[in-house]
């Protein structure tokens, strides 16, 4: 199989040409081509295929193998593809996804090639239900997720969630976002109940009306060094939250994306750079060869363990308070928080507690 590897600010994929070759399960191939180990190493695969209603379709897998609607920096790199390799001579292209038809302006450089490109990103989605987040109670008419109170884990959070083909979750934060423990905060994000579809999470420190830095945890692929959506979002985030105006500059660990939000149109533009890498040919027979025991990873299975865990994780806390309002009172708060903190390590193996429990159900005796 024929590949080009490219990146756009960091955010890096497999890009093959779907109308020459030909993969019967991309979905399991994302995965061993993803592996930075075992494979070539990226953050998914995108096939280029024809399309029937655009220039061209992308069809984009992530690297557990689950499949995405959109990609910011993904679809500028299928733009210069085209381009580059000659499949068109167009600089103006309708490229199709999942989310819909996106349209493309291609800037190139003294050597013909494309170095960057702009994206009409369409409309943000601010709709609870086709973002899609479970949000209830919501106070009538106002139909958005904005500075919504909300606990993820055990932390209380202020989230504003929009839809740019794909769902995200954005939070502004006072400390510097390089400090944040994001493989530790992100997963509980993505895998939350109030997200049935999982998320992408963006963190955010605002640096002035015009100017703004994120990291960001995506579903499927965890942290990355950029992501288009995400900045889009994070770009309707600050003008929903009056932290910035509709034009600003979001810098990422990969580099910068400029973004706009117009207000005639509601549309959101993102220009940014594209650049190839390298291009190879690889066995995909032998990399399952090479590597037997590498296997999809199963986004629902985690989430329903989650929360299952976490379902169990408040129930023994609740007895943990129980237990300690029936035995001791509020007169020693030391012996309180040892209480708690047992009932916490409890929950790292509730399996097993749960198990012990349907054998032995012992009475809490109170004092009298």
């Amino acid at each position: 199989m024929h590949f080009t590897k490219m990146q756009g600010i960091g955010n890096d994929y497999v890009y093959v040409d779907g109308s020459r070759e030909r993969i019967s399960d991309p979905s399991a191939a994302a995965v061993r081509i993803s592996d930075r180990h075992f494979g070539i190493g990226s953050d998914g695969l995108i096939m280029i295929n024809p399309s029937s209603c655009a220039d061209f379709a992308m069809d984009m897998y992530n690297a557990d193998g689950s499949r995405g609607k959109m990609c910011g920096n993904g679809i500028r790199c299928v733009g210069k593809y085209v381009y580059d390799h000659g499949l068109t001579q167009k600089k103006s292209l309708r490229i199709e996804t999942l989310s819909g038809i996106r349209t493309l302006d291609l800037n190139t450089g003294e050597d013909g090639k494309v170095t960057s490109v702009r994206v009409d990103m369409g409309e943000p989605v601010l709709d609870p239900k086709l973002i899609p987040v479970l949000a209830a109670g919501l106070p009538e008419n106002t139909g958005r997720i904005v500075a919504y109170p909300r606990m993820i884990g055990n932390s209380h959070y202020e989230i504003t969630c929009v839809s740019m083909g794909n769902p995200h979750c954005v939070i502004f934060c006072a400390k510097d976002i390089s400090e944040l423990p994001l493989s530790e905060t992100g997963p509980l994000f993505e895998h939350d109940p109030f997200f049935p579809e999982q998320v992408n999470t963006e963190f955010v420190n605002v640096l002035g009306r015009d100017h703004v830095r994120m990291r960001v945890w995506e579903r499927g692929s965890g942290e990355t060094w950029a992501c288009g959506t995400g900045a889009c979002a994070v770009g309707v985030a600050c003008v929903l939250n009056g932290l910035t105006d509709r034009a600003l500059t979001v810098s990422l660990t990969g580099g910068d994306l400029f973004i706009e939000w117009e207000a005639g149109s509601n549309h959101v533009l993102m220009t940014g750079p594209a650049a190839e890498v390298f291009e190879g040919d690889i066995s995909l027979e032998e990399l399952r060869r090479s590597n037997p025991g590498l296997r999809r990873k199963a986004p629902e299975r985690l989430r329903q363990e989650y929360i299952e865990k976490k379902i169990w994780y408040h129930a023994l806390m609740e007895a943990g308070e129980t237990l300690y309002k029936l035995r001791f009172g509020r007169r020693n708060p030391c012996i309180r928080s040892m209480t708690i903190i047992r009932s916490f390590r409890a929950a790292t193996c509730f399996p097993r507690l749960r198990k012990r429990s349907q054998l032995t159900r012992k009475p809490i005796r109170t004092r009298s």
